[in-house]
């Protein structure tokens, strides 16, 4: 499949002391892949989105979106981009289609082209009916999907989407990921940064970021492997108590806690299956369960974060 999304050694710095927000970041995207950027606030997801719609300038590297270098052919390479801002950017005074309308405006469409599209896109992300309500008075989900229905006016080949279902409810995120992943089997290139892992494990291919710089790319498959053998599950009552205790064993690096169970990153299993059963009950610990179980994309994320301290 054609790449239609390329960035090379992205450098981008800010402030009087030349902070770097984005520090040698490099990807590619192909037709009809979901690449999903994930890492911590801060981490520089945001401005490594601005620089490839081009809202921010590069301070050094490069971007290509189709064959259009975006130094070179913006207009081009922006033609081709729909683009979902982190916070809702919309006019809150106008309703849903005259909001869908002014960008389609802007897009050069108009008359009865405009008329069929946008009918077309209400339907798509669930709005048919709410045409006439005020963005002002929408849902935040509801927002969320009309701002999709606004980066989709004009069939981009490439989708942004900057943290967008962050603070809707959880059946909204549900729906908003249905409609990714009708655009993807249409060939649509689409990055995505998100702070849920949930979503991340939907996306065909994944950069971890943490202070500007992709630590580490790949499948989710690849990248939870090197954690393969060493994930713990442990019930047991008081959790607090039962973390403490394990992490005074010496082959347990870390304990996160999952709802109600924790989570156990080993250097081995056999130490600590053999020693934590008698470890907890000593300390008054009572010990639902605990066994090896695969490792998630938290559990490589916060492993990955671990060694960088």
């Amino acid at each position: 499949m054609s790449i239609l999304v390329a960035a090379n050694d992205l450098q981008k710095s800010f402030g009087p002391l030349a902070r770097k927000a984005v520090d040698g970041v490099s990807l590619a995207v192909s037709a009809g892949e979901a690449y999903g950027l994930v890492g911590p606030d801060g981490a520089g997801k945001t401005t490594t989105m601005r620089l490839l719609v081009g809202a921010l300038k590069i301070d050094s590297g490069a971007v290509s979106i189709g064959r259009h270098d975006l130094r070179k052919h913006g207009e081009e390479a922006r033609a081709m981009i729909g683009y979902l801002a982190q916070r809702f950017s919309l006019y809150t005074d106008l309703t849903a289609l005259e909001n869908l309308r002014f960008f389609g405006e802007v897009r050069g469409l108009g008359g009865k082209a405009f008329a069929e599209r946008a009918a077309e896109l209400f339907r798509f992300v669930g709005l048919a009916g709410f045409e006439d309500r005020l963005a002002g008075n929408m849902s935040g989900g509801m927002k969320q999907k009309l701002g999709l229905a606004t980066a989709l006016i004009h069939r981009p080949q490439v989708l942004l989407l900057d943290e967008p279902t962050a603070g809707v409810d959880p059946v909204t995120r549900q729906d908003f990921w249905q409609l990714i992943i009708r655009l993807l089997a249409e060939g649509v290139a689409v990055v995505v940064s998100t702070p849920y892992m949930d979503e991340a494990v939907r996306c065909n291919r994944l950069g971890f970021m943490y202070q500007g710089r992709i630590l580490t790319q790949g499948t989710p498959r690849e990248l939870t492997a090197s954690m393969n053998g060493r994930v713990l599950e442990l019930i047991a009552h008081p959790k607090d108590k039962a973390r403490d205790v394990c992490l005074a064993d010496a082959d347990v690096e870390d304990a996160l806690a999952f709802g109600d169970r924790l989570h156990l990153r080993v250097r081995q299993t056999e130490g600590p299956l053999t020693r934590l059963p008698g470890a907890l009950s000593q300390a008054g610990v009572a010990v639902d369960r605990l066994r090896p179980i695969p490792p998630n994309l938290e559990d490589a994320f916060i492993s990955l974060l671990a060694a960088q301290t």
